[in-house]
């Protein structure tokens, strides 16, 4: 989730343009790791100290680990440590935003220092912190929006940005949650949840977008809308919810029940009830998640 949250939050605090998170994220797959971000991020180095080593680069052919060391700033076995570690993957964002001028290195630091801080991320070493460090980073990114959550709806919403990244791939930035009162659509479904937590659920995106999230999802290449497409955006939603009832059945003993998910052709839906508006920036387009409040029972 570090890296999902990640882009979120170098958007959320004016870092980057959409356009250039989206541009980084499509660009990430390929980025080859710099030795001078990674000892950022391990605080072995400094920004000013990176800067130093990159222009002594400029006049010396020699590697910067090399360097790093003759300059007192790295000692031989953190540069082997760092060679060697698994990379976090919100780190190769990073270096694409840093590469392309985006950021400088001295930004890059204080980003670092502020994303771990806030949200908890000073101790990843148990699977038990990894756990709180992941709640700590959701109740941040609600916390940046105006829509208020009842216990349920962050449930839903932690579980489905976790199945974005089982069945469509983790190469999405979640964009800020907002209230809605209607909604333009292109491909859409819905699906209703019935009973004590009620809401209806809605799927959306353009064409070209709802062609690749089904390729993805049933991993078979399409090349055009067709039924199949559809009927994988609502295969996917009758997962996403069916989990989500049986999650909830399990923690608290609610019985929910599911309609049968419905396309909707209608364009621009008006909603009745409060909807919460959840976008979902992939490298191959926009998701746009909806949940519309029926009947809560808390």
């Amino acid at each position: 989730m570090y890296t999902q949250f990640f882009g979120n939050y170098l958007l959320a605090n004016g870092y980057v343009t959409r356009d250039q998170l989206f541009s980084a994220m499509r660009q990430e797959a390929d980025q080859h790791m710099k030795l001078g971000t990674l000892a950022i991020h391990a605080g072995y180095m400094n920004a000013a100290q990176v800067d130093d080593v990159v222009i002594h680069q400029t006049h010396q052919d020699n590697r910067f680990g090399e360097l790093a060391i003759q300059l007192g700033y790295l000692t031989e076995a953190q540069v082997e440590e760092l060679l060697k570690q698994q990379t976090p993957a919100f780190l190769s964002l990073g270096q694409v935003l840093l590469d392309e001028g985006v950021l400088t290195n001295t930004d890059f630091e204080q980003i670092i220092q502020d994303y771990r801080s806030k949200n908890g991320m000073e101790d990843e070493e148990s699977l038990i912190e990894r756990r709180k460090n992941i709640q700590q980073l959701f109740e941040n990114f609600f916390s940046s929006t105006d829509a208020a959550l009842s216990e349920k709806g962050h449930m839903f919403i932690e579980l489905l940005f976790n199945d974005f990244i089982r069945f469509i791939g983790s190469d999405y930035t979640p964009l800020s949650v907002e209230e809605v009162t209607e909604a333009s659509i292109a491909c859409c479904v819905k699906q209703e949840i019935h009973g004590d937590y009620a809401i209806n659920t809605y799927i959306s995106m353009d064409l070209d977008t709802a062609i690749a999230f089904a390729t993805r999802y049933v991993h078979e290449q399409f090349h055009s809308y067709d039924e199949y497409v559809q009927a994988s955006l609502e295969d996917f939603l009758n997962l996403q919810n069916g989990l989500f009832i049986v999650n909830v059945s399990n923690t608290s003993n609610t019985e929910l029940t599911l309609g049968a998910p419905e396309h909707i052709t209608v364009s621009p839906i008006q909603f009745s009830g409060r909807t919460l508006h959840i976008p979902v920036l992939y490298t191959f387009g926009t998701i746009d998640f909806y949940m519309e409040c029926v009947s809560i029972k808390e």
